[in-house]
């Protein structure tokens, strides 16, 4: 039996990888696809809308992720699921967090600095550039409320 070593983990240096066998390892966070079979939790401090890909969409073939806001406050937008549709947008303030439903392209912006924590299987996880005008000219998609 081997023994894993009981230390602290810098969870905004690295992810954790929860395996389907029981293990959980400490690890670089991998962003994009991937063909293993481990959950991640990954968490992240962001500034701008640039370190959240704001410009792209996301989409998760395997499961569902939990987009968690520990601090701060974020928008999730949901790509719309019929042509000429529109975005879906959930707030998330400090201490809130959202189920994206597996295959569902989504995006976030941010609100204020935050704290993020992502909890998903990357398996075969999708980016897309966005093409609607506002990424287009660079501007600020949020809703005119």
């Amino acid at each position: 039996m081997t023994t894993t070593p009981i230390t602290s983990v810098d969870l905004f240096a690295s992810a954790l990888y929860i395996h389907p066998d029981g293990r959980v390892r400490a690890a670089e966070r991998r962003m994009a696809g991937s063909d293993s079979d481990a959950w991640q939790i990954a968490t992240f401090h962001v500034e701008t809308d640039t370190d959240v890909h704001a410009d792209h969409w996301e989409m998760h073939p395997e499961a569902e992720e939990a987009v968690c806001c520990l601090a701060g406050g974020v928008r999730l937008y949901f790509r719309p699921t019929t042509p000429g549709g529109t975005e879906d947008m959930v707030r998330l303030p400090a201490g809130t967090a959202v189920i994206v439903p597996r295959g569902r392209w989504h995006r976030l912006e941010l609100d204020a600095p935050s704290d993020l924590m992502s909890i998903t299987l990357r398996r075969g996880t999708l980016l897309e550039p966005r093409t609607d005008a506002c990424c287009r000219e660079g501007g600020n998609s949020a809703p005119h409320e």
